[in-house]
């Protein structure tokens, strides 16, 4: 099997429409332009997983979508390889996150919905982490306050949905090892 079929310039190089066959098993059928990859193609990785969207110079670049082996799914804005700007992260367990991205952490603004339980958090993240302003929502109650961690701390708010508010002032707690 050829290692490259497709359009090339006068240089010899990738330029135009074409399909490659790597030699770790993944291949690339797309836009190139000067020998890269340029433009909008598709990535199929020998693990399953696959990339569909825009590339500058061989990196995920602009608007795609990356389908991950265990069944993962990532749709939105990519910066050199990594998800950053606004996406949408629907996870294998069937929670998703909408929100911003931030090299390829949850970063900014952003909703998470956990599946299981229908809990729904809209708020603050910060490398990854739930932190800042933020409300979660229950199916009979809410939280408002601010997190640190995945954690509530400082001053919040219980509301349910009977009427009465909890109000009280989280502390986060470290935990001690101990020394032996």
């Amino acid at each position: 099997m050829p290692e490259y079929e497709g359009e090339r310039n006068p240089e010899g190089e990738r330029h135009g429409r074409g399909k490659a066959f790597l030699p770790n098993g993944d291949t690339y059928n797309g836009e190139y332009e000067y020998g890269f990859r340029n433009g909008q193609g598709t990535y199929r990785f020998k693990n399953g997983a696959c990339y569909i969207g825009k590339y500058v110079q061989n990196k995920k670049h602009g608007q795609g979508i990356f389908f991950y082996p265990d069944g993962s799914k990532y749709e939105g804005d990519w910066v050199n390889d990594q998800r950053h700007g606004h996406g949408v992260y629907t996870y294998a367990n069937g929670d998703t996150y909408t929100g911003e991205w931030f090299n390829h952490n949850r970063h900014g603004q952003g909703t998470y919905i956990y599946k299981d339980t229908g809990a729904i958090y809209i708020g603050g993240w910060v490398n990854g982490n739930q932190e800042g302003e933020a409300e979660l929502i229950y199916l009979n109650h809410r939280f408002r306050g601010k997190f640190l961690n995945g954690n509530p701390v400082g001053r919040g708010k219980y509301i349910f949905d009977i009427g009465c508010e909890q109000h009280g002032e989280y502390i986060q707690t470290e935990q001690v090892k101990e020394i032996v």
